[in-house]
């Protein structure tokens, strides 16, 4: 049971974020709700360095604090403890009192304990009960978790601490410095990038067989190329350069290489705004473009949309076929290479109709400026 100084409304409150970009995005609205719900506390939120901007300009938290990225290559457990510890400690003198974990970790809730927060928010998996003074269940089926979009997760325990209807919106800020940046990328003799159709893609993905072939896009640039007159450009992250060269080199259109610029997260927000079609994997541009209002084709395997679902009217699914749940809840399933079961001249099909559906919407209807 929560104590009687569990039950007050928090004066200084921790919000641990999602580990990866896409969860972050997702995060948003959980966040604005838990500012509508506490007004006047002290918001602290905790996110991987690499993933900061995401936060930028939104108003939503007073305090951030970053962790890096731990390296591969780090020793094993002790050090990763020490870490926790140090953080945990960091956090002690903060006098909070109230953690909200969004991520399911172990890890999250013993952050939050080790920094002795009185009340700790969570939902109860990862063996992390007993660290938790309030444990949400998340719903079962015969066993198996529910699949629920991870926008729906986090609000719910927004939900749960007494918000009422909290907007979906996601949220994003841009930094107008970065949007120069990208703009004179895209336009070094200093046109008008907002009025250019850039057909954006983001091949990578940290999963090989969540990755569509590059010849594919290739060949959809091309295809989009000879119907509307597209402005080809590549999004890519350190490591994906194999990708990109592929893709370019198999492409008789002209395509713009953003990975040939060192772009953070930032200039990641100003260039997927300025696209007027999206065409990515399930990574994190796509939630980027849902939260700007960015028309989005997103295509999936063996992984589908279940626990990623945006809402948004302006995203398409294409989802490969031939690839059951049942398949994709087996342990011993690979889905090597399903992915490409997603047929190019479908993907153009669909992203044809996209094109033309969102031809009036105007641009950035869910953007801000920092």
């Amino acid at each position: 049971m929560p104590s009687k100084r569990q039950n007050q409304d928090p004066r200084d409150l921790l919000i641990v974020m999602p580990a990866s970009l896409s969860e972050c995005v997702m995060a948003t609205p959980t966040l604005d709700a838990l500012r509508g719900l506490y007004p006047e506390a002290s918001m602290t939120a905790v996110i991987k360095r690499r993933h900061r901007a995401i936060l930028d300009g939104l108003g939503c938290v007073d305090r951030v604090l970053t962790v890096r990225q731990r390296r591969r290559k780090t020793p094993g457990k002790s050090k990763r403890r020490r870490s926790l510890i140090g953080l945990g400690r960091r956090l002690s003198k903060l006098d909070l009192d109230l953690a909200v974990l969004l991520p399911d970790t172990f890890k999250a809730a013993a952050l939050a304990a080790v920094a002795g927060i009185p009340r700790r928010v969570g939902y109860e998996r990862d063996g992390r009960g007993v660290l938790l003074t309030d444990r949400l269940i998340p719903r079962r089926h015969k066993g198996k978790f529910v699949p629920v979009p991870k926008l729906d997760y986090y609000l719910g325990l927004a939900r749960y601490l007494g918000a009422v209807d909290p907007p979906h919106r996601m949220r994003l800020a841009l930094d107008p410095a970065a949007t120069a940046r990208v703009d004179a990328w895209l336009e070094p003799d200093g046109g008008d990038p907002q009025q250019s159709e850039l057909l954006l893609i983001a091949p990578g993905g940290n999963n090989p067989a969540k990755r569509w072939s590059p010849r594919r896009y290739a060949h959809l640039i091309d295809l989009m190329n000879d119907r509307y007159r597209t402005t080809a450009a590549v999004l890519a992250q350190p490591g994906e350069e194999a990708v990109v060269h592929e893709l370019i080199e198999a492409a008789k259109s002209s395509v713009i290489d953003f990975s040939a610029h060192s772009m953070g997260l930032s200039e990641i927000k100003s260039a997927v705004s300025r696209a007027r079609l999206l065409v990515t994997n399930d990574i994190g541009p796509r939630h980027i473009a849902a939260a700007l209002g960015v028309p989005t084709l997103s295509l999936f395997g063996p992984t589908g949309p279940e626990w990623s679902h945006t809402g948004v009217a302006t995203e398409h699914h294409l989802v490969a076929t031939g690839i059951s749940v049942a398949a994709r809840d087996d342990p011993g399933f690979d889905g090597r290479a399903s992915i490409d079961r997603i047929r190019t001249d479908t993907a153009f099909e669909a992203c044809a109709a996209l094109y033309q559906r969102t031809a009036s919407l105007p641009k950035m209807p869910g953007g801000l400026v920092q």
